[in-house]
């Protein structure tokens, strides 16, 4: 099994997909990367040598920021958009789409579930 990372690679998956199971790789980073290791990105995973996997791990650290030092570099970016205090930033804060979309109706992924109102229901008769 490849490990790249910190990531393993399903086994089964051609190696262009398989590379976007790494946090901050997707299929357009998966073939630049696949073409500058000078691999093939039809081969299987549990066909990789070990050269194929080194060479793979070595474009992958020396220019593309993934995994950790990614999710971090975001998360120091939404807080200092809270910090300061922009419109951004509060629209973060109150869990509530940061893009302008509407939210009159929609937005439930960002605002959670519907809250229901003490007279919403109906009254039996």
């Amino acid at each position: 099994m490849a490990r790249i990372a910190g990531v393993d690679l399903p086994r089964e998956k051609r190696l262009e997909v398989a590379l976007t199971y790494i946090y901050g790789i997707g299929r357009a980073a998966s073939r630049k990367i696949l073409s500058e290791a000078n691999v093939s990105p039809d081969v299987r995973v549990k066909n990789l040598t070990e050269d194929e996997v080194n060479r793979l791990r070595r474009v992958i650290e020396g220019q593309f920021r993934i995994e950790g030092d990614l999710r971090r570099d975001v998360s120091m970016n939404v807080k200092r958009l809270i910090d300061i205090g922009c419109y951004r930033g509060m629209r973060h804060r109150r869990g509530l789409p940061v893009r302008g979309q509407r939210t009159h109706t929609n937005a439930r992924t960002r605002k959670g579930p519907r809250r229901k109102t003490v007279g919403a229901r109906r009254k039996t008769t």
